[in-house]
């Protein structure tokens, strides 16, 4: 029994401004329009039964949004099993924590295919032939990862050597995992020839996983075992979902499986991958999806080049004119624009840090916010004020909630609103509104079958996100 287990979190700091931690990499729509995780989705259903276990791994604040995205996948009717992280704890608790629940409902034998939900890999036939070799090794009892054949002497990705062939189609033991190297170095180890670079991409038996980590490192089995006892699964239609108890979730290390578990362990193999793959880890790694002009400019959107060269531009609305200009990276949001030297893209983070230093909105969220009832979006804000749209969908409900400093106001402009304020709910049309004072209980629902659009006008001493209590919520969020 295979089951895929997608790690979905991560920040993608090198593609801001479009991946931002409100709304991460894995999320992020390319040029056809899918989202990476979306695609992931695809590629882990072509290689189960139909029908088969899909296990998603992610902050339980993304836990909505990558439900949306497995629905948009428009799988077959796949048993999707979501465990949530209450915070972010890097990839061995994450795995481990997976581990022992899929050993729990599917016993030892049961193999887990790793996969980062935020990696492009093309050539499906050639990653089942893969996976096919992998589960082989794994059920020998291997840890198993997959190597891709490097093209170039890339500094951004980390390495494995490879050693003693272990099959006629090339899987061989891992000498050593390496970290992302310096120019001089990547340039030797594409030499060499035994060098590959590592997809984080993992294949075992959950049985041999477990009995690895109570080898090499007991404390942290120890404490995701008891993590996981803590935290039942509850059933959600066809869906499990599986939020992991924060206390205890807490006390496990921060640490990727490679430090925790793979660099001591002396079963670990490697399968050469055969298969496109990328982890679109920068600007320039994404350009490479977009076809090229006859001057190698690549356009994502509304742009437009005159006299400019290797220049490459996504615009989410806002025609872009490139005039003069060559090796250039311009990405334009609704509140960001990123100008960067193709050179530097690998750069782009150090603008993430230095706005996270300065508590600088822009880093966490975009002004079109995602939520598990819909979006809203920032219109326009000022001292006392502030105007979104709020789009609900069908059948969704904002929390009963309150308000100490602001005030609102809600003009309907498409569909039905069910609104309490105050008293008993009422249904407001298209072209009526509300209006709620501060500190009075409300709600919002879409009881109609087409999208709710509103626009809500705040007035108020504070307009702060924070400013919220919560009385009911279907989501889970009261207070």
């Amino acid at each position: 029994m295979l089951v895929p287990v997608i790690l979905s979190g991560g920040a993608g700091t090198r593609l801001w401004p479009v991946s931002r931690e409100g709304q991460p990499k894995p999320f992020m729509l390319l040029p056809d329009g899918e989202s990476l995780l979306m695609k992931t989705y695809r590629r882990a259903a072509e290689l189960v039964v139909k029908g088969g276990e899909i296990v998603t791994v992610t902050n339980r604040d993304y836990y909505f949004q990558s439900k949306d995205h497995f629905f948009a996948a428009k799988l077959p009717q796949q048993h999707a099993h979501f465990i949530l992280e209450p915070m972010g704890r890097n990839t061995a608790p994450a795995i481990v924590a997976a581990a022992l629940v899929l050993r729990e409902r599917h016993g030892d034998d049961v193999t887990m295919l790793v996969m980062p939900a935020d990696h492009l890999i093309k050539g499906t036939e050639a990653l089942a032939a893969a996976v096919e070799q992998a589960a082989a090794l794994a059920a020998d009892g291997y840890l198993v990862t997959f190597g891709v054949r490097p093209t170039a002497a890339e500094i951004g990705f980390g390495y494995i050597e490879a050693g003693a062939q272990l099959d006629p189609f090339g899987a061989a033991e891992v000498e050593r995992f390496v970290e992302k190297p310096d120019q001089q170095t990547a340039e030797h180890y594409l030499a060499s020839g035994k060098f590959l670079w590592n997809s984080g991409m993992f294949c075992f038996t959950a049985g041999t996983l477990l009995r690895e980590l109570e080898q090499h490192a007991p404390q942290l089995l120890q404490l995701a075992t008891v993590c996981v006892a803590a935290s039942p699964a509850q059933e959600l239609g066809a869906m499990l979902q599986q939020e992991l108890n924060s206390e205890h979730f807490a006390a496990l290390p921060d640490v990727s499986i490679d430090y925790a578990l793979m660099e001591y362990s002396a079963k670990v193999a490697v399968v050469p991958a055969a298969f496109e793959w990328s982890d679109i880890g920068s600007w320039g790694a994404l350009s490479s999806l977009v076809e090229a002009d006859a001057q190698n400019n690549r356009a994502a959107g509304n742009a437009i080049f005159v006299d400019s060269r290797n220049t490459f531009v996504q615009s989410e609305g806002r025609l872009v004119a490139a005039v003069g200009v060559e090796d250039l990276i311009v990405v334009d949001t609704a509140d960001a624009i990123l100008v960067a030297h193709a050179d530097r893209a690998q750069d782009v983070r150090q603008v993430v840090k230095r706005l996270k230093d300065n508590n600088h909105d822009a880093y966490r969220l975009h002004r079109t916010v995602s939520r598990p009832w819909g979006t809203y979006t920032v219109l326009e804000e000022g001292p006392r004020f502030k105007i979104k749209r709020i789009m609900v969908k069908p059948g969704a409900a904002l929390s009963l909630q309150m308000h100490h400093h602001r005030s609102e106001h809600w003009v309907v402009v498409q569909g039905m609103a069910r609104v309490i304020n105050g008293g008993e709910p009422r249904l407001v049309s298209a072209n009526e509104s509300t209006f709620i004072p501060a500190g009075h209980r409300h709600r919002l629902e879409n009881p109609g079958v087409i999208d709710l659009v509103m626009i809500e006008v705040q007035s108020g001493e504070y307009l702060g996100e924070d400013d919220i209590v919560r009385f009911e919520d279907q989501y889970g969020r009261s207070n």
